[in-house]
């Protein structure tokens, strides 16, 4: 858990950079209650818990990356220590601290433990029901688990209810441990009611499948990672030795590792939702392998080398450190994030001048004045017809083509937030079109930047032709 919250709080602050989704939870946590509730009946209704948690969190110690990237620091330490206590009554101490310290390691897991989304709280909620059930099969559960144990699935579920993928996973682990009726009755009920508290936000998400309309199809070359990640593991649950009747790190990692991320692909073959992201729980399954697989090698080394044996983790975990070094650097820069909406909101500050407009394309790209509105202050956003606040929305709306169009005609100096070129998409949206072509036929760019994946170009009229 130590070494888990060291890895978090190293490079915290990544140079004080915020990106385009740590952005929407940074400018929805500082609503009111009822902001955000209005909000959610219209767009990221699959994160209000999670907004609201960070509203609480805003409230009482004020917006900063400290506050919003903690909570994940804090949850990825609970998930690592779950992983070493499981491991730890299913293999031996070796196979127990070998996983939970393998887990703060895995590039995801870094990628993920400083950031500011509910991913992290997800995981350490699926590292909790997984102990809770272990516990269980043990023989030490009592009704407080199994209530614990739906109630934790309930909150995961609301957090993201892709994480109810741990439900299957859990019967794989029911089915190769042979549970009893009794067990198998109580887990039902349990799961049934954290479903069944899942089942309206589900729903009603249906109606918002929009947004995750930019996820591209499925395609051979995403499942390299899954292959990779699903042989590592494959190769612990081997070395485990598993048999069908006894509770093992095979039994409880593999299934782990292995069901949410089959069970994505296949939901992706129906809609596109392939991202890492939504299953970064399962790799609490892979570290259990990885701690398995540690533990055998102490094991087979204490006969024959006993002074020598103790040193293999310590030594194992530094050649990762090491070999991982570069990678867990580059994951605590801005570059490691597809933007920066904090460092453009800078060059704005600069390059603003009395009477100046700004428009933004797309509408998205309106984040970094809801993060940093001090620098756009006296700037006029001639497209916004509602603010995002006022609209119950993350980027407001904007006005009609036309109304645009006459708005740019009466300014004399533009600022453009857009994409960088390297991340730009082409131009869709009928409004967006309608800035893109204005600018070009009656304006002419005179500052043209680009910082950490967005840009800021700085447009001045063009004189009447005579």
């Amino acid at each position: 858990m130590l070494w888990t919250l060291a890895l978090g709080l190293w490079g915290l602050s990544r140079e004080d950079s915020v990106w385009r989704d740590e952005a929407a939870t940074w400018q929805v946590a500082q609503r009111s209650t009822a902001d955000i509730c209005r909000m959610l009946g219209n767009v990221d209704v699959v994160h209000g818990l999670y907004y609201l948690l960070m509203h609480g969190l805003f409230e009482c110690f004020g917006p900063g990356t400290t506050t919003l990237r903690l909570p994940s620091v804090l949850a990825t330490a609970v998930a690592a220590a779950c992983v070493t206590v499981i491991g730890r009554r299913l293999a031996g101490v070796w196979a127990g601290v070998g996983g939970g310290l393998a887990f703060g390691l895995l590039p995801a897991v870094q990628f993920y433990l400083q950031e500011g989304r509910s991913y992290a709280l997800v995981a350490a909620g699926a590292g909790i029901s997984t102990l809770l059930l272990v516990t269980v099969l043990q023989g030490r559960g009592r009704a407080t688990h199994w209530v614990t144990y739906s109630g934790t699935v309930l909150a995961c579920g609301l957090l993201n209810w892709l994480s109810l993928m741990v439900l299957p996973a859990h019967v794989a682990t029911l089915v190769w441990a042979r549970t009893g009726r009794g067990v198998w009755i109580r887990w039902a009920a349990a799961s049934a009611t954290a479903t069944a508290g899942v089942l309206p936000l589900v729903l009603f998400s249906r109606s918002q499948s929009d947004q995750v309309s930019w996820i591209p199809p499925l395609t051979w070359h995403m499942m390299i990672g899954p292959a990779v990640l699903l042989a590592i593991g494959a190769l612990g649950a081997l070395v485990d030795r598993p048999r069908v009747g006894r509770l093992s790190v095979a039994a409880v990692g593999l299934p782990l590792l292995a069901v949410p991320q089959i069970g994505l692909i296949g939901l992706s073959l129906i809609q596109p939702l392939f991202l890492d992201r939504y299953v970064l729980f399962s790799l609490l399954g892979l570290a259990l392998l990885i701690g398995a697989l540690l533990g055998a090698a102490v094991q087979a080394a204490r006969p024959r080398f006993p002074r020598a044996s103790v040193w293999i983790l310590p030594a194992v975990v530094a050649v990762a450190m090491v070999a991982l070094l570069p990678q867990s650097l580059a994951k605590r820069s801005p570059a490691s994030r597809v933007d920066d909406v904090l460092a453009i909101a800078g060059r704005v500050q600069q390059l603003k001048g009395s009477g100046d407009a700004v428009l933004y394309i797309p509408a998205a790209r309106r984040d970094t004045t809801l993060v940093s509105p001090d620098a756009f202050a006296g700037l006029r956003d001639i497209a916004l017809a509602e603010s995002p606040r006022e609209s119950g929305t993350l980027k407001g709306v904007e006005a009609s083509p036309a109304r645009i169009r006459a708005a740019m005609l009466a300014q004399q100096r533009i600022l453009l937030i857009t994409d960088a070129a390297r991340v730009t998409r082409p131009v869709a949206a009928e409004r967006d079109r309608t800035k893109a072509s204005v600018l070009e036929r009656y304006f002419t760019p005179v500052t043209d930047e680009q910082v950490r994946g967005r840009r800021v170009t700085v447009y001045e009229r063009l004189a009447p032709a005579r």
